[in-house]
């Protein structure tokens, strides 16, 4: 990494790109006998995502496998960019940035495994959940305090909003709903 600090490249984040299982989950698959799939999302890192937004920062998920709960979720939190099914996170990633406009440079991207690593070589800001692989930390340029589905989503929200708008309590107010 370049001498510039973390918060000084938070400052450019445009876009929060989320892997799924591993990241927004603690990466368990429940199936039962009738071939339904459940996962457990943490609400802290929900209301992370929705104060981005808030806050113009766009969010988006790639993730290999495909699941209904997946689209659910995405849908509950207003992410409409929502790639599933890739086995090539690049194809996807290459997509999501020419669709927003932004760069490499502007992206901050959690993952947990080895198949994030090509993300993670090109985002400005790539992150690892704590109980990531360890192919993913060592291509992290910070890995969160927080567990996988246990708040390491939220971390990295509020960084980036710290990063952006720390001095402003007016904007933050704003973002956290805290106004009038």
């Amino acid at each position: 990494m370049n001498h510039r600090s973390i918060k000084d490249l938070l400052k450019n984040v445009k876009l929060l790109l989320l892997d799924v299982d591993g990241v927004l989950t603690d990466g368990r698959i429940i199936l039962d006998n009738e071939g339904n799939e459940f996962k457990a999302f943490n609400v802290r890192d929900g209301h992370g995502i929705k104060m981005l937004q808030k806050a113009g920062i766009h969010v988006a998920i790639i993730t290999g496998r495909y699941s209904k709960v997946v689209e659910r979720r995405a849908a509950e939190l207003g992410i409409t960019h929502v790639y599933q099914r890739c086995h090539n996170k690049l194809v996807a990633y290459n997509d999501i940035l020419e669709k927003l406009g932004v760069t490499d440079q502007e992206v901050a991207y959690i993952g947990d495994d080895v198949v994030d690593i090509p993300i993670l070589k090109r985002a400005g800001v790539p992150v690892a959940v704590k109980d990531a692989h360890e192919g993913a930390r060592s291509f992290s340029i910070y890995i969160t305090s927080n567990e996988a589905g246990k708040g390491a989503v939220r971390e990295v929200c509020d960084m980036i909003i710290n990063a952006k708008f720390g001095d402003d309590i007016n904007k933050l107010m704003e973002i956290w709903g805290a106004t009038d």
